[in-house]
């Protein structure tokens, strides 16, 4: 098969990375892909919106299987574009339809599609500029801390958890009538804090069956302690030391279940991922968000831990025989470290060239935020490498992350020196 990847992260190398070692890839491609997908596969220069050029790319190609990296093609109807052309309505597409992707598109979608098919998730409501007021009031029924969501994609960083009341009034103004989000904003979710430890369950369908992936646990603050601004994540650990198998199969029958029947309920047609991202408040699983892609850094701790071929599962998902599938998991423990731009996820300088590729040996490196200028790598974003390694716990997985680590160098690189810390 020739293989288009859409994307230009770490999850996206990995995927290239899981998909250039299957048996049925002929022919790899990723757009717009990175330093490190450019070694494996050939990278194409369109945008992940482009779907126009994309189309011309997979005529061109002959492109038999799309595998679609981040949210907003998806949440755009990347696979709709596909299916309703007549060019291109043969393409298998992994990712769901654009009625599905609301899901993570939008936060009140996917809290009425809880509560509609029992799944357990925080009480919420959902306002605009029009009721703010009333905004206002619901917070004054809660308890600290006070979570506001905007309801649109903000690229992972539309979360507030405040724990002052009079600030959490101000920040819902400063969402809902100063579009501190932008359009992502005009609607926000006000829902009760949950106390607890989080998780990401991963799971396959194909629309009618499931199989679920490894759990995996990032680090989504810059700071050790999990303190400062929310990151894209900076690090994950798969498995979860704390999902006993009692705990995972509350997760099972709670939540993947009645979400892969929801969406046959509610005629949401899904061929894709179900990132389902978890807290554990007691000793029960409750959802915190849905998104319809995997997630980033986890992929790069739960693909690696995959032993079957990738591309055949994608087969199967693509043919509605999901079922047929026996899915085998690596026993070691996988970890994952983000190295960042000095300054992120606020300001930081790009074009920085990295060194020590080349002597990492215990590890392998995903990049992400890097890209091959004039034989150099260079920096070109905010996260900018991921280092996951195995081992037979997750402590020694960490420990020879960190220890390849050492081998590489860019100027301001910063890193968490604590992942795993709560585990």
């Amino acid at each position: 098969m020739n293989i288009l990847v859409l994307g230009s992260g770490g999850r996206e190398h990995t995927f290239a990375w899981k998909i250039a070692k299957s048996s049925h890839c002929e022919n790899l491609f990723v757009a717009p892909g990175n330093s490190g997908t450019k070694s494996i596969a050939t990278n194409l220069d369109i945008s992940v919106t482009d779907f126009e050029a994309i189309k011309e790319a997979v005529l061109e190609n002959n492109i038999d299987l799309v595998v679609v990296g981040p949210e907003d093609p998806l949440v755009l109807g990347v696979h709709d574009f596909f299916l309703e052309d007549q060019d291109l309505k043969n393409v298998a597409v992994i990712g769901p339809q654009k009625a599905a992707a609301e899901l993570e598109g939008s936060k009140e979608f996917a809290k009425e599609f809880m509560m509609r098919h029992k799944i357990p998730t925080a009480a919420y409501q959902s306002f605009t500029k029009d009721n703010v007021e009333e905004g206002y009031k619901f917070l004054e029924t809660l308890n600290a801390p006070y979570v506001l969501k905007a309801d649109g994609l903000a690229a992972g960083k539309g979360v507030l958890i405040l724990n002052d009341l009079e600030e959490a009034k101000t920040e819902l103004k400063n969402m809902l009538v100063d579009a501190k989000f932008g359009n992502a904003s005009t609607k926000v979710v006000i829902e009760e804090f949950l106390d607890g430890i989080e998780l990401s369950c991963f799971v396959l369908t194909d629309g009618k069956d499931y199989k679920i992936l490894p759990t995996a646990k990032d680090y989504k603050r810059i700071g050790e302690g999990d303190t400062g601004l929310n990151t894209g994540g900076m690090g994950a650990v798969s498995p979860v030391p704390f999902a006993t198998d009692d705990f995972l199969s509350k997760i099972e029958n709670q939540i993947v279940k009645p979400t892969v029947e929801g969406l046959q309920k509610d005629n949401l047609p899904y061929v894709g991922f179900i990132f389902i991202g978890l807290i554990k408040v007691g000793d029960d699983p409750k959802v915190i968000e849905y998104n319809v892609r995997m997630g980033d850094p986890e992929t790069e701790v739960v693909l690696p831990r995959l032993k079957t071929d990738l591309v055949a599962i994608f087969k199967a998902m693509a043919n509605g025989t999901l079922a047929d599938i026996k899915i085998e998991i690596d026993e070691r423990a996988a970890t994952t470290i983000m190295l960042v731009s000095g300054g992120y996820p606020e300001a930081y300088e790009k074009g920085k060239e990295i060194t020590g590729l080349e002597k990492v040996e215990d590890s392998i490196v995903f990049h992400a935020g890097a890209n091959d200028t004039d034989g150099k790598v260079v920096t070109s974003g905010g996260r900018v490498m991921a280092v996951t390694s195995y081992g037979d716990s997750y402590q020694e997985a960490i420990k020879k992350s960190y220890q390849s680590i050492e081998k590489l160098h860019f100027d301001k690189m910063y890193y968490r020196k604590d992942i795993g810390f709560d585990l």
